[in-house]
């Protein structure tokens, strides 16, 4: 999962390949729930892993659940009927998928509870679900503003006497988590007679209920339904564990590939984006997604577990065609559709989506305000958005996306890496898709391609101990870009052939740099590895060194080395360090750096190093031999050390490495696009 401040996604080109979905956070957090009630233990395969789901985890051990995980795989041995663990603090973070459900749960078990949130869960509405548990009789207080989150259950002395004989009324026209909450809740309540829950006003996210009422029945609740406005739950209704049950993949999450297959062509030799994990015959509603994609011309096939996706042939499904829908069914997914809208002729219109006024954000607000900054006209309403693509090419905007803590803006917006204008975007807090789908871009990297000199890279070069290393790898994990320390390449090309049996000398010149050819050489979580063997302190002694310069003196092996180095420069960008990053290797590089400091202040440091380590060194010793490199290194005949003629020099003789990090990452900042975004 991306961490850092920001991503910038390069102008994108083509996507083709495939997608292995998380599981879905409805269902997930559903399931949970809903073991967590029964008698038994459930084991649940493919469970999400994703913020939400912790939130419900946390939660569900906090009350006295047996929580055992294993990978995607839990175990959760329910209360069965026993009482919850109380008095308890139970944070929700920003998952209504946890708040609403476990709200209503809670006050139908007994206990003393407060439940809380992050800022924005406390600006989304609750009170429909309490005014509804009041109906019962439950005592349930706010802690802060009336109708919103925190709040306090305070059944201290157990649950007291319930209204069960008239209908329980609940609004269904702003989030349907109310009523889900209910139904999960009051099958405990179901002794002697039946429940009653009647709709008050329009039921929005029908499927969202119909994937409620699958999941009761597995285990062991029969709810009947009139025309989604009465439900009710049968006289002596009791939790039981199925055993065993599969989570299926999130089909709200397969709406960003199936918006990525419509809008791409696939890349050479390939064909379209498979999408593994949920299919044609989901229970989910945002399935129905598919739907709207063909509306707008892509070409979807799909069979119990996968979908396809390919784009329309010109004239027929491409350009995408505008529509005029009513998003009611699909809530959540049709966010995708309003990115989907830039690459459509005409205007596209969404309806009937209001409750996306209380979501993780303002969501209508958020999505106009962001499509704007790409150059779209945008028409915003109480219920609807209408989208208008930018005119012209020229009229795309490069911009920074502001995510509003809120996953699948982040998600939705990356789709306009493949604007026809050739322009990058900014994904401003990337990690926020941990809510449902933490590995996202690493996923939408996984089959996204670019033509290569579109793929960013930074060049920082320098002589030995300038610090060179440290700073690309900071600058590298600020940015969330791929890191080369091209200077490890050679020490590890000298180690092999010293493993090999050979001596670093111009007689075995071709066998080293066949040897160099092959290396498989990675760079992970601050190590370096060489296939399964972890080199990092191996190439880091003076002796390591030393041999890493008499091996790049070598011009086959350097020769040998290139293309393996080109093969780092991968999405969405690349930090090389070395000494001819910038001169050699990547000469086309936006933005190179020389990174120097005096002999001095180098010695000084590599001395500090080495006793930090236990070795005995000395300042004189290291001073001379650093002179020395240096001036073979810059007189070699092939690639000597030397700043490319547009570098920017930095001399850190005086500055920290946090220092030293900023003044690079200002400088990369200078040459961005995205005008008053923060580097973070």
């Amino acid at each position: 999962m991306y961490s850092t401040a920001f991503i910038d996604l390069p102008p994108l080109q083509a996507a083709a390949g495939e997608v292995h979905l998380p599981g879905s956070k409805s269902i997930s957090n559903r399931v949970l729930l809903l073991a967590a009630l029964s008698n038994g233990t459930t084991t649940v395969h493919d469970l999400l892993a994703s913020d939400d789901t912790r939130v419900m985890l946390d939660g569900l051990r906090q009350i006295g659940c047996t929580v055992d995980e294993a990978g995607s795989t839990v175990h959760i041995t329910g209360l069965g009927g026993r009482a919850p663990q109380s008095p308890a603090k139970l944070f929700m973070g920003n998952a209504g998928t946890a708040m609403r459900p476990l709200t209503a749960a809670l006050a139908l078990l007994g206990g003393e509870f407060e439940l809380s949130g992050v800022p924005r869960m406390h600006e989304r509405p609750i009170g429909d679900l309490v005014d509804a548990l009041r109906q019962l009789g439950c005592q349930i207080d706010y802690l802060g503003n009336d109708g919103y989150p925190p709040l306090r259950i305070a059944h201290a002395n157990g649950v007291p006497a319930l209204a069960l004989a008239a209908p329980i009324r609940v609004r269904g026209d702003v989030s349907s988590q109310f009523l889900t909450a209910l139904l999960m809740a009051l099958p405990l309540a179901a002794g002697t007679q039946n429940i009653v829950i009647d709709v008050v006003g329009e039921l929005i996210s029908k499927p969202y209920i119909a994937i409620t009422l699958q999941l009761l029945a597995r285990f062991g609740i029969v709810v009947e339904h009139q025309n989604w406005q009465r439900f009710t739950i049968a006289a002596g209704s009791r939790y039981q564990s199925p055993g065993t049950i599969h989570v299926e993949a999130d089909a709200s999450s397969a709406s960003y590939f199936i918006a990525l297959g419509a809008i791409t062509s696939s890349a050479s030799g390939q064909n379209g984006i498979k999408i593994q994990g949920v299919g044609l015959d989901s229970i989910q509603g945002d399935i129905r997604f598919v739907d709207a994609a063909r509306a707008m011309g892509a070409v979807v096939t799909g069979g119990p577990n996968w979908l396809h996706i390919q784009r329309g042939e010109p004239g027929q499904g491409w350009p995408l065609k505008a529509i005029d829908l009513d998003c009611n069914h699909i809530p959540d997914a049709a966010m995708t559709l309003a990115v989907m809208a830039l690459y459509a002729e005409g205007t596209t219109t969404l309806r009937n989506i209001a409750s996306w006024r209380v979501k993780e954000t303002d969501r209508i607000a958020a999505m106009a305000n962001e499509l704007r900054k790409l150059g779209a006209t945008v028409e915003e309403g109480a219920d609807f958005i209408r989208v208008t693509p930018p005119a012209q090419v020229q009229d795309w905007k490069a911009a920074s996306i502001h995510t509003y803590d809120d996953h699948r803006v982040a998600m939705c917006f990356s789709l306009a890496a493949f604007n026809p204008a050739g322009l990058p975007v900014r994904i401003e807090d990337p990690k926020c898709v941990a809510k449902t789908f933490p590995d996202y871009f690493e996923a939408l990297f996984s089959v996204a391609s670019t033509a290569t000199d579109r793929i960013p890279v930074i060049c920082i070069d320098g002589p030995t101990a300038s610090g060179k290393g440290t700073v690309a790898a900071a600058v590298a994990q600020r940015l969330g870009y791929r890191f080369l320390d091209s200077g490890a390449m050679y020490r590890i090309t000298a180690l092999a052939a010293l493993r090999a049996g050979l001596a670093i000398s111009p007689e075995h010149e071709a066998r080293i740099a066949a040897l160099a050819q092959t290396l498989p050489v990675r760079f992970e979580g601050g190590r370096v590895w060489l296939g399964s063997d972890d080199v990092t302190e191996a190439i880091r002694t003076e002796e390591a060194g030393m041999n890493a310069s008499r091996v790049s003196a070598l011009p086959a092996v350097r020769g040998a080395l290139v293309d393996l180095q080109h093969s780092f420069q991968r999405l969405p960008g690349l930090v090389a360090d070395g000494r001819d990053m910038g001169t050699v290797i990547f000469p086309d590089a936006p933005l190179k750096v020389y990174l120097t400091a005096s002999a001095a202040c180098r010695a000084e440091r590599r001395y500090k190093q080495l006793i930090s380590k236990g070795f005995s060194a000395s300042i004189a010793d290291l001073r001379a031999d650093l002179e020395a490199r240096d001036a073979r290194d810059s007189t070699r005949s092939v690639a000597p050390l030397k700043p490319a003629q547009d570098a920017l020099v930095l001399d850190n003789s005086d500055l920290t490495i946090e220092q030293a990090v900023e003044k690079v990452l200002a400088w990369w900042q200078e040459r961005q696009p995205f005008a008053g975004s923060a580097q973070g």
